[in-house]
Parts: C-alpha cells; sequence; structure tokens
C-alpha cells in the first residue's frame, strides 16, 4: 500500500512539474500604455521550443511549437494576422470522473483558431461550434485587436468567459490562471503557490502604474519569491557574491520544468493589427533573452527562434539548455528541484538573469523605435527583417562571448 501511494505521489509531482504554466490577460484599460497583454510561462515535458511561420488558415500567424513537431501540428501560444492571440493553461479539476478517450488536444485548438479567429466572439463561437466531448480541459487566454481580453475556462462539454474589461470579474484589470479552474471542483489542481505569487506581483505592478510587457518579462517570467516562505531570492542573492548557493525553485514561477514564455503586446482598437507585437522566450526563461516578431514579417522570423534541421531545435533555446544545465547541476535523485541560484543572481552581477537583463534593455529602447515609428506610417517589411538580423547577430554574439556557448 504504502508503495502504491509513493509511485501515485511521486507520478502526481512529475506530471504537475512537466505540464503546469502560469498565465494572465491584461486588459488594456490597465496597461502603462493602454494595449492589452497576454502572458505565459510555459512548463512541458517537451524542453525544446520554436517559433513558427504559417500561412495554412483564413489569417496567417506565428505560433510557438514543440521543435519536434516539424509540421506545427499543436501551437502553443501565438497571434495572426488579425491581432488575434491565444495561449492556455492546463486545468486538473475540470471533467472530473469524465471517462471519454478524448483528450489533450489543446495545440491543435489553438492551431485552428489561430487559422479562423479574429475576435474574442469567432472563438466562442469556435468554442460552441467544436464537437463535444471537446478533449479540452483548459483555461484559453485570448486578446484582439479590438481590445477584446478574456479568459475561458473549457472542459469537454462547456466553457465559462471571465472578461477583463469587466470590473465585476476582473477589478484590477486583469485575469490569472495557473492549473486549477474557478469553475472546477475545489482544491484540486496545481500551481496554487504560483497563483498567489503572481497575484501580488501584478497587483504590485498595477498599483505603481509600471504594468507593462518588460515588467512581465524581466519581473514576472524571472520571479524568484516565494510568498509562502516570504522569501525573495533575487533580493537576497543580489547582496551575496557568487558561490554554490542553492535553493528550491519547485514553487517558483520559472522552475525547472519551465521551456519557455510568450508575452503578447497587442495594439489599440483604432491600430493596425500589424504591430501586435509577439514577445518569446524561447527557452527556459532565465537564460533566454526575450526578442519580439510580428506576423507582418512572414517567413522572415529571426533565426535564433525557428528550428534549425541540423540541430533538430532553434538556435536560442539549444543555448539556453546548455546554460540551464549550470542552473540545475545536481542530477541524482531530487537534485534537479534545487537551482544554483548565483548561477543567475550574485553581487559581482555576473549572473546570467543579469546579464541577459542588460542586453534586454537595449532591444526594448530598438524595439519602441521601430513601434513608434511604424504607428505613424505603414509597416516597412524590409525594415522589420533587418531588425530580426540586428537580433539575430546580438544573440550570438552575447551567447558566444558573454556564455561561452554555440548552438551546435
Amino acid at each position: 500500500m504504502k508503495r502504491i501511494l509513493f509511485l501515485t505521489l511521486l507520478f502526481g509531482f512529475l506530471f504537475q512539474q512537466g505540464i503546469a504554466c502560469t498565465t494572465a490577460i491584461i486588459s488594456g484599460k490597465y496597461t502603462k500604455d493602454g494595449r492589452p497583454m497576454m502572458w505565459k510561462v510555459r512548463d512541458s515535458d517537451y524542453a525544446k521550443n520554436s517559433l513558427m511561420y504559417f500561412n495554412d488558415g483564413k489569417y496567417s500567424y506565428v505560433g510557438l511549437i514543440n521543435s519536434e513537431d516539424t509540421e506545427g501540428k499543436q501551437v502553443w501560444g501565438g497571434s495572426n494576422s488579425a491581432g488575434f492571440s491565444i495561449m492556455n493553461s492546463a486545468s486538473f479539476n475540470v471533467n472530473q470522473g469524465d471517462t471519454t478517450s478524448k483528450k489533450d488536444l489543446e495545440g491543435y485548438f489553438m492551431h485552428k483558431a489561430l487559422q479562423t479567429c479574429a475576435t474574442l466572439e469567432d472563438f466562442e463561437e469556435l468554442l460552441k461550434s467544436n464537437p463535444k466531448p471537446m478533449g479540452l480541459a483548459a483555461h484559453f487566454g485570448v486578446i484582439d485587436a479590438k481590445g477584446g481580453a478574456a479568459f475561458y475556462e473549457v472542459n469537454n462539454y462547456t466553457f465559462t468567459k471571465f472578461d477583463a474589461n469587466d470590473p465585476a470579474v476582473a477589478p484590477n484589470g486583469y485575469v490569472l490562471r495557473t492549473n486549477f479552474s474557478f469553475t472546477g471542483k475545489k482544491d484540486v489542481g496545481y500551481g496554487f503557490v504560483r497563483y498567489q505569487t503572481a497575484q501580488e506581483l501584478l497587483f504590485d505592478a498595477d498599483g505603481k502604474g509600471s504594468l507593462d510587457y518588460q515588467t512581465l518579462i524581466q519581473k514576472l517570467s524571472r520571479c524568484f519569491r516565494n510568498p509562502i516562505i516570504n522569501r525573495n531570492y533575487r533580493t537576497e542573492y543580489e547582496k551575496i557574491p557568487a558561490g554554490d548557493y542553492f535553493v528550491s525553485s519547485d514553487d517558483l514561477i520559472t522552475r525547472n520544468g519551465t521551456t519557455s514564455a510568450i508575452i503578447v503586446h497587442g495594439v489599440k482598437p483604432n491600430e493596425s493589427p500589424e504591430l501586435t507585437t509577439i514577445w518569446t522566450m524561447v527557452g527556459f526563461p532565465n537564460t533566454c533573452i526575450a526578442l519580439p516578431t510580428w506576423v507582418k514579417g512572414g517567413q522572415n522570423l529571426p533565426k535564433m527562434l525557428t528550428r534549425d534541421n541540423s540541430i533538430g531545435n532553434s538556435p536560442l533555446n539549444q543555448m539556453a539548455l546548455q546554460l540551464m544545465e549550470q542552473c540545475y547541476p545536481i542530477k541524482r535523485s531530487g537534485g534537479d528541484r534545487y537551482l544554483q541560484i548565483s548561477k543567475l543572481i550574485n553581487l559581482e552581477k555576473t549572473g546570467y538573469v543579469q546579464k541577459i537583463e542588460k542586453v534586454e534593455q537595449d532591444i526594448f529602447r530598438r524595439t519602441e523605435e521601430n513601434l513608434t515609428a511604424w504607428r505613424t506610417k505603414k509597416v516597412d517589411e524590409k525594415e522589420m527583417v533587418l531588425f530580426y538580423q540586428w537580433l539575430d547577430n546580438l544573440v550570438q554574439k552575447t551567447y558566444t562571448t558573454e556564455f561561452g556557448v554555440t548552438e551546435k
């Protein structure tokens, strides 16, 4: 009996670590610049992630895929040419007792949504018309170019909308989800600590008027807070010289099973959907530079983000994984729970996070310059491609020179 209980708990732990996510939808009414945003930190059993451009539906789109999915049959977050953007997080407290064998279709469903939807209303119609049972147990976060921003808690047969623009539903202008549904069975699921952490961070940022994509990238995706034990490892280890210091990362927003993050910075209702910006940390967020892309660029996505057939992965993900391995050097037993924090943050400012965020400041500046120009004139695809080339060169130089790794 004890052996069965142990294996059950072990399987539950691995399951939670493998496919959990932390996500938020934020109304443009409450962001710093009036544009809606979508945020997903992805945990997955598939460590290798890439971006892919698609032109196989009513709308063209850019989506996050597992690198081994060479045809991009499943999409785990993305945006299309109409400015419609979608992501998901798994829900573990819906479909309780449902015996249908149809399940785990979220990636295929998001692929279809990006092909066919332009608005939240289109997405709702897709949910209504989708054959039942749907094979879904998830929260789908959606924003559109009209200012729409909502989460949908979805099970095999029904869905419930949580509108980030409705003060009665989202008094602070955002809806947050980890891995339990409010419409599901109470106190069942995963991510309760991550939910508390993200809730506190979003509330604090909103109160300071600093809720923007840079905050989502650097403060939330790379958060080192654990509210249960009231510790912030970033502020602690910024004051301590680099050394063999380890912390448990199990309940951090980004932990050992985290493979990527995607942040979509939307547009105002009177702006072109072409300006919807897809920020992607295509690898482990603590060791991966965030890069912007747009659907307008078509097939010319940064080479660092797309699958290189010679390595079977995106080059940036490949390099970020090498640095991640150094952050989790204990390979025996449960060593993957223990993060060598000083590899990321230290007094000397030589940590991976510290160096990456310094590089990102330059990327943020150049991106804002481009967006400011594109908002006053037609988007210049040639300028976009040149910018992508600059990003590729910057990433290659940073990882080779600063970190001593390459994609090969």
